[in-house]
């Protein structure tokens, strides 16, 4: 478990703790069980390729799923997650890394609490941006 961040500790431009998951046709299984998202292009690669596809892709809001679970980890326990949106703009394949980056772009104090504003994206493993977002977390102050 990560120490506790502080909305004095950051700065705008700051990165992110970064999360790589790695998904492999099991996790993507489970995925479609536990969202109903059974598309076949997720988890039957014949299908997939009949599409057109070279391969299996990760479901998108698996990858939405990543990114908020990257801040919630980076927050910490009296931090918390206000908001996450992405669109999905690249294919993430089957039995690779969804890499899960971010960076401050503005921190703010607003109605009590302490927002941090974010760039947030998941990437391939060879720096493919698929998955481009923003993000407001609050952060706890020390004082």
């Amino acid at each position: 478990m990560m120490a506790q961040l502080y909305f004095e500790d950051i700065s705008e431009g700051q990165e992110v703790t970064t999360l790589s998951q790695h998904c492999d046709s099991q996790r993507l299984v489970y995925w479609a069980a536990g969202s109903g998202d059974f598309y076949q292009i997720h988890y039957d690669k014949d299908f997939a390729q009949r599409t057109g596809l070279p391969d299996r892709i990760v479901h998108g809001a698996l990858k939405h799923a990543l990114l908020g679970r990257m801040l919630h980890e980076w927050v910490g326990a009296e931090g918390s997650v206000k908001r996450v949106a992405c669109q999905y703009r690249g294919m993430d394949m089957v039995d690779k890394d969804v890499i899960c980056k971010g960076a401050i772009t503005g921190k703010r104090s607003e109605n009590g609490e302490n927002l941090v504003d974010l760039e947030i994206w998941t990437e391939t493993p060879e720096g493919q941006k698929t998955t481009p977002g923003t993000a407001t977390v609050a952060l706890p102050s020390r004082s």
